[in-house]
């Protein structure tokens, strides 16, 4: 039922993605200044890299240091090194909230609503901004969850408004309507959450929660019978969301209650547009049929439903099609990287992606958390090991070089000790012509000359002491190439295990889908039939006259 399903929150689903490594990538260092650390560390946590910025945490130092080190720790994969520097900070005064928030996203990931109803109160008395209002939010919820949504309702409403609250309220609307019978309430805690969406400052998240508001509202009021009032909700969703097709769906049958059967058929025909995928076309499908059936014209209501017919038995064959790429090269691959691979070219992309079949399965599989979670497990696994072949593949290089540097490749010593000797002399007559330098013009000159030189004696010197250095770089070099090829090894073993759990999943979608078109099809053979004897019953009274 629509109206039974939870708002999802995706970032918190996600962050379950997090624990599947453990250990360190790569043993070594990077050559980062210390005032850009924690800018660096920052990019790494936005875009996915965190293993990255390992490397990088345990010199950095300031304020934010240690929030930052919690954070690539978690995001890394190091949960237990993570949750300790977490829990470190929630005894400060400094990022206490922020701490405890992490803290109760953890411990929620790992369903121990106590332990994350006890960190997300100290987030809430502690944070600030979005933190503490996540924070009620999450107990609210626990509240909501327990049975008491008068105790839920009053955390919500000491919340600010904005994207919590009006998902608190949302959920709230769904209890409502699942406990009465008339949607007063729940139509009331819709608006609520609908006004407190006005107040969300992220414009993408602000429009996808909306939409599902105004939809989730239109379709109660049509089930109260008010139908004025569904179609003026169900009108104001936007024509480029998942819930389009649903929402003109009910649109279409507010119209029809209203005896305005023309403009419902239009409701429609604009969902037929859209891949069965998506909740709501199978059903406009059939209520073509029914609109033709209703205003008379039987025989176009035929043509409809043997239309909407061959449409679910094509989908069904997709589908089938569909199973067997799972099978074959994994759901991930078939799936997800399959709804990546367009025609259509980056500039000409726009919300007509939504038409594309294989993009509406994966935008309607990742509605779950639990899908969620899966595919970003397996792409952080995959991000991972395209990480270790680069640095795997590098060390190769160097070691190579190294070899052929043993073997006589290097430069030779004659050579490089007559080329220090020209660029020493060279040095000394720039130094005695520098002295002498009458005007600013031409001591900036000089000085420039002997920057260079200097530069270039330097770079002499480097490679000199290339191979006649530490005999021993080799050894480590070919050290770390077993490592790397033992946690690619790991890795492997890891990744197999989460893409199976993502081809279970799949396959259990991909099979309800195919359930979804068996029933459609059913409903309009139902009512293929039903015509059938209508007109047979017409034909004999005719008869009979």
């Amino acid at each position: 039922m629509f109206v039974g399903r939870s708002l999802r929150i995706s970032l918190t689903a996600f962050l379950a993605a997090s624990g599947c490594m453990a250990g360190p990538v790569l043993a070594g260092t990077i050559a980062v200044p210390e005032d850009l650390r924690p800018g660096v560390v920052r990019y790494a946590l936005a875009t996915g890299d965190a293993p990255d910025a390992v490397r990088t945490i345990g010199a950095m130092k300031g304020k934010d240091a240690p929030l930052l080190r919690a954070r690539v720790w978690l995001d890394s994969g190091h949960r237990h090194q993570g949750l300790e520097e977490l829990r470190r900070i929630a005894e400060t005064d400094t990022y206490r909230g922020k701490a405890s928030m992490l803290l109760g996203r953890a411990a929620l990931e790992q369903a121990d609503s106590q332990e994350a109803a006890r960190w997300f109160g100290l987030a809430a008395r502690y944070g600030f901004g979005e933190d503490k209002q996540e924070a009620l939010y999450h107990l609210a919820d626990f509240q909501r969850q327990a049975g008491a949504p008068e105790r839920a309702g009053k955390i919500l409403s000491g919340m600010d408004a904005g994207y919590w609250a009006a998902v608190g309220y949302g959920n709230l609307a769904s209890d409502y309507a699942r406990q009465d019978t008339n949607p007063a309430r729940a139509l009331v805690a819709l608006r609520v959450a609908l006004a407190m969406t006005e107040a969300d400052q992220e414009s993408d998240r602000q429009e996808d929660l909306r939409n599902r508001l105004l939809a989730r509202a239109g379709y109660l009021a049509y089930q109260n019978g008010e139908y004025d009032k569904a179609i003026g909700f169900l009108e104001k969703v936007a024509l480029d969301s998942p819930v389009t097709p649903l929402a003109l769906y009910f649109h279409g049958l507010a119209l029809a209650e209203r005896g305005n059967h023309r403009a419902a058929m239009q409701s429609w025909h604009r969902a037929k547009k859209f891949p069965l995928a998506y909740p709501g076309v199978a059903d406009a499908w059939i209520g073509m049929g029914r609109g033709y059936d209703l205003a008379g014209y039987l025989g176009q209501a035929g043509e409809a439903y043997l239309a909407a017919n061959a449409a679910y038995e094509s989908e069904r064959v997709t589908l089938r099609k569909l199973k067997q790429q799972i099978r074959e090269k994994g759901a991930y691959g078939a799936l997800v990287k399959g709804a990546q691979t367009s025609d259509l070219e980056w500039f000409l992309a726009d919300s007509r992606t939504m038409q594309q079949p294989r993009q509406a399965y994966l935008m309607d599989f990742l509605d779950t958390p639990s899908a969620q979670i899966a595919v970003a497990r397996v792409a952080r696994l995959e991000r991972l090991d395209d990480r270790l072949s680069q640095e795997q593949s590098n060390l190769e290089v160097l070691l190579s070089e190294l070899d052929h540097r043993a073997t006589g490749g290097s430069v030779d010593e004659g050579t490089l000790r007559e080329l220090r000797t020209e660029g020493n002399a060279l040095e000394d007559q720039v130094e005695k012509l520098l002295e002498k330098a009458t005007g600013p013009a031409q001591q900036r000159r000089l000085a420039k000359m002997e920057r260079i030189l200097g530069d270039a004696n330097t770079a002499l010197a480097a490679v000199s002491d290339v191979g006649s250095g530490d005999m021993g770089v080799g050894d480590r070099l070919k050290t770390l190439l077993s490592e790397i090829a033992g946690y690619r090894k790991r890795a492997s073993a890891l990744r197999a295990t989460a893409e199976n759990r993502l081809n279970e999943l799949a396959l259990a979608y991909v099979d309800d889908q195919d359930q979804r078109m068996v029933y459609a099809y059913d409903k309009t053979e139902q009512q293929i039939a039903h015509l059938y004897e209508y007109l047979a019953l017409e034909n004999l009274q005719e008869t009979s006259q």
